[in-house]
């Protein structure tokens, strides 16, 4: 599966900013050397279809990101199938500059094929370049998150732990700087919210209480392979220690931890078989 980082609202606004900067610069630099194309600066009615070009261009590639992010629960995408979609992009964004380029110059449509393969070795520099630097970026951040979140149980601390053994898990951000230490006996679940996620958890009343951390979800995961802190959902990491009931409904399993203010947490099929085995597990 794709990374969920690659769909994330800031990463998509990034992502489109960077595109659109870049493809100014790499337009600028382009135009005093290409002698086949339109594109004018200053006062003529090229400029004008210029900037009506770069404006609906860039409108495109944002509704399509808002698409991909929106769908992001529904839609679920391979690299491959998140590679296509901007590969996608390029094209559409390429047939209309050929079909524009005829339509304003006196080429006809016998030229469509040289003006279109034209255009997308300029579509691919200005815009397949920039997608590819920013998920590399992502990808190096992502890594460095993975990097400095600390095993499971691997803490050291001064607090004396209670019988049992029960142990402390640390939450750190995307800076590395811890933000939440909560005993596992405590910890219920985690949300993922865009870039962030809400760790959800019991104080030492007994009350529930929610924490905001700026970490994707996946960081988590990785952090926990291993214990009782699985993925259920592309949503959810659930402590299966503190689940009360294991129901199966007619959408799928569900996952109730026996407090009335949480909802049933839903199992998907790619992490039921996971959540499954470990209640099935011999004690």
């Amino acid at each position: 599966m794709m990374p969920e980082y690659l769909r994330a609202k800031n990463q998509l606004i990034g992502t489109v900013t960077f595109a659109a900067l870049f493809s100014i610069v790499f337009l600028l630099v382009s135009i005093p050397f290409s002698h086949n194309v339109w594109f004018q600066l200053g006062n003529s009615v090229f400029f004008l279809f210029t900037v009506l070009f770069a404006v609906t261009s860039l409108l495109i590639v944002i509704a399509s990101k808002v698409v991909m992010y929106k769908t992001r629960g529904i839609l679920p995408l391979t690299m491959a199938g998140y590679v296509a979609w901007n590969v996608c992009e390029v094209i559409f964004i390429c047939l209309l500059y050929t079909i524009l380029t005829i339509s304003i110059t006196s080429q006809g449509w016998g030229a469509f094929i040289p003006i279109f393969f034209n255009s997308l070795v300029y579509g691919t520099i200005s815009l397949a370049i920039p997608y590819i630097i920013a998920g590399m970026y992502c990808s190096i951040e992502d890594k460095k998150s993975t990097i400095r979140m600390m095993n499971y149980g691997s803490v050291v601390t001064d607090e004396v732990l209670p019988p049992g053994g029960d142990k402390k898990i640390n939450l750190y951000d995307n800076g590395g700087a811890m933000k939440l230490s909560v005993r596992s006996s405590s910890l219920l679940y985690m949300e993922a919210d865009d870039n962030y996620i809400k760790v959800w958890y019991e104080d030492s009343g007994g009350d529930l209480r929610v924490y905001m951390l700026r970490c994707p979800l996946k960081t988590v995961e990785e952090s926990f392979l291993g214990s009782s802190l699985m993925r259920c959902h592309r949503k959810y990491i659930v402590n299966l220690d503190k689940v009360k009931v294991l129901r199966r409904g007619r959408d799928g399993y569900e996952l109730y931890l026996g407090n009335d203010s949480i909802d049933p947490i839903p199992v998907t099929k790619t992490y039921e078989s996971n959540v499954l085995a470990y209640f099935n597990r011999e004690k």
